[in-house]
């Protein structure tokens, strides 16, 4: 089961205190400050892990702290620091600060790395402080607090291409077609639950990632449903794919009610790429092909025919994808 959002409490290390000690030793004459430094506390950090796909650790262990600074010592000896710590995070991962609503960072590629709590600073020792006129200073610094927060962590989804649709559209059966995904598949709707992430292996040894999210319902905006709170794993996507069951009798009505639902939930959705795809067709005669190829949906949108179950049309869809990705790299370049 995939977990896409987690509350946890995070905070660095506080400074180390300096030391006030003066010098001892016999054959030393006049001795003189020697307190050493605090050591500086431990900082949290985040870091992204591609062998991770979920959130799950993170409802059990909700607190991170890391180790304070060691104080200062005699005879100039100063602590030792705090060591960091670093959390393991899925790639899109979105944080945001729960106090503010802020986002502190979104962490996007392979290897990211961001320090989301920084430790305190190790005070300085009595000996940083003696000048000629002040030659035994009686006081030190103390160690500064460590930044503590809690922060809020959302997993996103980081696919080229995402398939949207009312449930039993046959989302999870195509991308079971074109890649090694293996979404649960079945004759009754809601048979997703969760989102599918799956990896599509295109000629000349090129790839790129598909995303299924659960069926989309008229009045998931409302709560309806299950597909309207998975919809943040398709805003990262370039293109959508919008799957409308061939069979339907009011197919220009389910094309608007799944951009409706998709406006409301962030118009930004609606300006991504659009490919229109007609499913199930093999269940339809002739005659009902070609009044199908007739209607008009969207704006300049030419539809594309597929069945799951006979493979007839997936290449071309495979084909219509690619294309998308590659004009939308293209604008960003």
């Amino acid at each position: 089961m995939i977990i896409d959002s987690a509350e946890i409490y995070v905070r660095a290390g506080n400074g180390g205190n300096g030391a006030v000690t003066f010098r001892r030793e016999k054959y030393v004459p006049k001795g003189g400050p020697s307190g050493g430094n605090g050591g500086d506390g431990g900082s949290v950090y985040v870091e992204t892990n591609n062998n991770l796909t979920t959130l799950l650790d993170f409802r059990y262990k909700k607190k991170y702290e890391a180790p304070n600074g060691v104080p200062g010592a005699a005879s100039l000896c100063d602590g030792k620091k705090g060591a960091d710590i670093i959390i393991q995070l899925p790639i899109g991962t979105l944080i945001k600060s729960i106090e503010t609503g802020k986002v502190i960072c979104d962490l996007t590629d392979s290897g990211q790395r961001f320090c989301i709590a920084r430790g305190g600073k190790g005070g300085r020792g009595n000996s940083n402080f003696a000048t000629p006129t002040n030659q035994a200073p009686r006081y030190a610094e103390d160690g500064t607090p460590g930044e503590e927060l809690k922060i809020d962590l959302e997993l996103k989804l980081i696919a080229d291409v995402g398939l949207v649709g009312f449930p039993n559209a046959g989302k999870s059966t195509l991308i079971s077609k074109i890649s090694a995904a293996k979404p649960k598949i079945a004759d009754y709707p809601f048979t997703t639950l969760e989102p599918n992430l799956g990896i599509v292996r295109y000629k000349n040894y090129a790839s790129f990632t598909v995303a299924d999210i659960p069926g989309i319902i008229e009045g998931a905006s409302e709560g309806k449903g299950l597909g309207f709170q998975f919809l943040k794993h398709i805003e990262r996507t370039r293109t959508l794919c919008f799957l409308i069951d061939a069979s339907s009798e009011h197919i220009e009505k389910d094309y608007e009610i799944l951009l409706n639902e998709l406006t409301v939930f962030s118009e930004a959705l609606t300006k991504k790429k659009k490919i229109l795809i007609f499913t199930k067709i093999d269940l339809l005669d002739d005659d009902a092909r070609e009044e199908l190829m007739q209607i008009q949906i969207g704006e300049n949108m030419h539809p594309l025919f597929i069945s799951a179950a006979t493979g007839e049309g997936i290449p071309a869809v495979m084909d219509a994808m690619w294309d998308t990705i590659k004009a939308s790299k293209l604008i960003e370049i």
